[in-house]
C-alpha cells in the first residue's frame, strides 16, 4: 500500500479545507480533563530498567516537527505561535506535501488547480514560525519547478532576508508521479523516472548551494518494506532508493521518508514504532553507507512525515505520537515531522474510538469542521507530543530504556544538568500498569518526584509529586512522564561513551558538589569489562587490570565547589566495555549521571 494517503490527501481535501479553516481565532479553551476511564480490573507489574549512561542519540534541535501547508487558513492566526510552542514543536515544514510539487512560492499560486489560502505566503509563513522560536523545513517545488527557481528561493531566504533556513527538500513524493502505475504527485518533467529524479537533484543541488553553500539539502526515498520499495520501473535499471543514492547519494546532506504505518485495530497500531521504525532507518542507514562514499557519514534521515492511518483523534494515536517520534530519534532520525497541525475532513467518515469520537481529522487540532469541535482544539496526538517536552529537551540525551511488558513501552533521557526522565506509555486500554524502576549509571534521589501524566481521552497534561523513582502506576492508555533528579552526593559522575567492535572512546565529567575548593584530584573506578586504556587527555591515567586511577594535570588541578572538571580516554576491548558502577573523587564516593 502506499504511503501518501495523508500527502495526497492535502489535496483532496482542499475544497473542504479551504471553508473549514477560513474561520479564525484563539486556542479553544482547554477543558478540564475528562472524567477517569472506569477503574482498571487488574494492575498489572512491569519491570523496567534504565541505562542512563548508555547513549542512543542526543535530542536534535529539529526533533520534534509538524507540517503546515499553504491551504490552511488559521497559518498566520494568532493562535498558532502558541499551539506549536505550547506542544514544544520546534520544526515546521511547507508549503505543504503534494502542495510542494505545484506550489510557487514568488508568486504564492500553485498550479493543477490547488488551492492556497490567503496570507500563507512564504515570509507569512516565516513570521509565524519565528514567533514560535522554531525553524523550518522547506520543500522545493519539483513537480512543476525548476533548480534556478529553487534558487532563487534560497537566495531570497538566506541572502536577502536572512532568514538562515537550512533544511531544502527537492519535492514531495516524487515517486507517486506515475513511475510505477499510482499518479498522486504532480510532475511536468517529460521522464518520471528514478534516473530522471535523481539526475535533476543533483542540479537542484548545484543551483541552491551556489545560492548560499550552507544549505542542507535532502533527496525523496521510498520508505523500505513499502510500496514501491524493491518495484523496479520501466525507466530504470535498480528500484527507487538504489536508484537515486547511486547518482544522487554522495551530494545530498539527507535522506527522506514518510511514515503511515498501515495497521489492523489499535492494539496493532501501537507496536509499529518499536517493530518498524528501527528496520526501516537501519535499512535506509545501510543504502546511505552503500552509495554515498565519504560523505555517507554526513547523510542525515528526515522522516518528513509521519502519522497513523486510523484512530486519528482519539487515544490510541495519542499513545502512538509520542512513541513514533521518540524511537525515531533513538535510531538516528533529525527531524520527524506530523502531518498536520490541521487537516480538515471528510464528515461522513467520523466514528468512535475507545470511547471518543474519531473524526478522520489527520491534524494535531481540530480545523472547525462542521463536524468538528471549535478550531485549534487539540486532539490526543498533539498532548502526546506535548509530553515529548515533558521529557527532555534538544541537547539532552536519549539513552536505554527497556521494559518486561510488551504492552509498556519506555523511553528516557539524561538531562544537560544531571536529571534522568523516564517516559512510560501503557498500551493496554484497560488495566493499569504497576512500573518497578531500576537504573544503571544513575543513582536517584529518594524524594518524591514530578510525574506528568496524560490519561485516556483527556483534555489536558496534569502534574504532580508522586510515587517513587523507583515505583509507579500508569493508567491504563495513558502516559507518565516521571522526572528525577541525582542523589545529594558529595560530587557526581557523568560517564558517556562512543563504542565500535573492539573500540571505545570516553568521556568523564566529574562534578564537585560537597567537598569545598579541591587542588589536586584523583578519580577511582573499575572496569566491569576488560576495556584497557590506551590514550588519555586532560588527565593523568595509570591502569592496573581492571582498575584505573586517573589524577589532574597542570592547567586543572582545581575545581571549586559547584565546578566540574572533564577528561577523556580512548581504550580498546573485546568481550565487553560495560560501564563503571562506581566512581571514587578523593576518595568521596560520587553519584552516577
Amino acid at each position: 500500500m502506499k504511503w501518501s494517503v495523508r500527502s495526497c490527501h492535502d489535496r483532496v481535501i482542499a475544497a473542504t479545507a479551504a471553508l473549514s479553516l477560513a474561520v479564525t481565532g484563539a486556542i479553544a479553551a482547554v477543558a478540564p480533563p475528562a472524567a477517569a476511564a472506569p477503574p482498571a480490573v487488574t494492575a498489572s507489574t512491569v519491570s523496567v530498567s534504565v541505562d542512563a549512561a548508555l547513549q542512543l542519540a542526543t535530542v536534535p534541535a529539529t526533533g520534534v516537527g509538524v507540517n503546515i501547508p499553504v491551504y490552511d487558513a488559521n497559518m498566520s492566526a494568532a493562535a498558532t505561535p502558541g499551539l506549536l510552542g505550547t506542544a514544544g514543536i520546534n520544526t515546521v515544514r511547507y508549503p505543504g506535501g503534494s502542495h510542494s510539487d505545484v506550489y510557487h512560492w514568488q508568486t504564492g499560486t500553485a498550479d493543477d488547480g490547488a488551492y492556497v489560502a490567503p496570507n500563507t505566503g512564504f515570509d507569512a509563513f516565516m513570521g509565524t514560525v519565528r514567533a514560535a522560536g522554531a525553524q523550518p523545513i522547506i520543500t522545493a517545488n519539483y513537480g512543476s519547478g525548476t533548480p534556478q527557481e529553487a534558487a532563487a528561493w534560497v537566495r531570497y531566504a538566506n541572502v536577502t532576508k536572512g532568514y538562515g533556513i537550512k533544511y531544502w527538500e527537492i519535492g514531495n513524493e516524487v515517486y507517486g508521479n506515475g513511475e510505477y502505475g499510482a499518479k498522486w504527485e504532480y510532475d511536468t518533467h517529460s521522464g518520471k523516472s528514478a534516473t530522471t529524479y535523481a539526475n535533476n537533484v543533483l542540479q537542484f543541488v548545484s543551483a541552491m548551494k551556489a545560492a548560499d553553500p550552507s544549505v542542507k539539502i535532502g533527496a525523496v526515498l521510498t520508505t523500505p518494506g513499502y510500496w514501491p520499495d524493491g518495484i523496479v520501473g520501466p525507466g530504470d535499471t535498480m528500484d527507487w532508493n538504489h536508484t537515486v543514492l547511486s547518482i544522487a547519494g554522495s551530494k545530498i546532506d539527507f535522506a527522506i521518508v514518510h511514515a503511515y504505518p498501515t495497521s489492523t485495530s489499535p492494539a496493532d497500531l501501537l507496536t509499529k514504532p518499536q517493530a518498524q521504525n528501527p528496520n526501516i532507518a537501519g535499512a535506509v542507514r545501510s543504502l546511505i553507507n552503500q552509495y554515498a562514499g565519504s560523505n555517507a557519514p554526513n547523510v542525515g534521515i528526515a522522516v518528513t512525515e509521519a502519522n497513523a492511518q486510523a484512530y486519528l483523534d482519539t487515544s490510541p494515536n495519542g499513545l502512538f505520537a509520542p512513541d513514533d517520534y521518540l524511537t525515531w530519534l533513538e535510531n538516528g532520525a533529525f527531524t520527524v515531522d506530523w502531518w498536520d497541525l490541521r487537516n480538515g475532513t471528510d464528515c461522513t467518515k467520523v466514528t468512535t474510538v475507545e470511547g471518543a469520537t474519531d473524526y478522520n481529522d489527520g491534524g494535531l487540532v481540530s480545523s472547525g469542521s462542521p463536524c468538528e469541535p471549535a478550531v485549534n482544539t487539540p486532539f490526543p496526538a498533539y498532548y502526546g507530543i506535548q509530553m515529548i517536552s515533558k521529557l527532555g529537551a534538544p541537547g539532552d540525551t536519549l539513552v536505554k530504556a527497556a521494559s518486561s511488558s510488551s504492552l509498556l513501552t519506555a523511553h528516557a533521557v539524561r538531562r544537560a544538568n544531571g536529571d534522568v526522565a523516564v517516559m512510560l506509555i501503557n498500551r493496554d486500554p484497560n488495566n493499569d500498569a504497576a512500573v518497578n524502576l531500576s537504573y544503571t549509571g544513575f543513582t536517584p534521589s529518594s524524594a518524591t518526584p514530578t510525574v506528568h501524566s496524560y490519561l485516556k481521552n483527556a483534555h489536558a497534561i496534569g502534574s504532580a509529586q508522586t510515587g517513587s523513582p523507583t515505583v509507579q502506576t500508569v493508567p491504563a492508555y495513558g502516559i507518565t512522564v516521571v522526572q528525577m533528579h541525582p542523589t545529594n552526593a558529595p560530587c557526581r559522575v557523568v560517564y558517556n561513551k562512543n563504542e565500535w567492535q573492539g573500540v571505545m572512546v570516553g568521556s568523564i565529567t566529574v562534578v564537585n558538589n560537597g567537598l569545598g575548593q579541591v587542588n589536586g584530584w584523583s578519580l577511582g573506578f573499575d572496569f566491569p569489562g576488560d576495556n584497557g586504556i590506551t590514550n588519555s587527555w586532560n588527565a593523568s591515567v595509570s591502569q592496573s587490570g581492571p582498575s584505573v586511577n586517573a589524577g589532574n594535570v597542570s592547567y586543572n588541578a582545581t575545581v571549586p565547589q559547584g565546578g566540574s572538571v572533564q577528561w577523556g580516554f580512548k581504550a580498546t576491548w573485546s568481550r565487553s566495555d560495560a560501564n563503571p558502577s562506581a566512581f571514587r573523587f578523593n576518595g568521596a564516593s560520587c553519584a552516577i549521571g
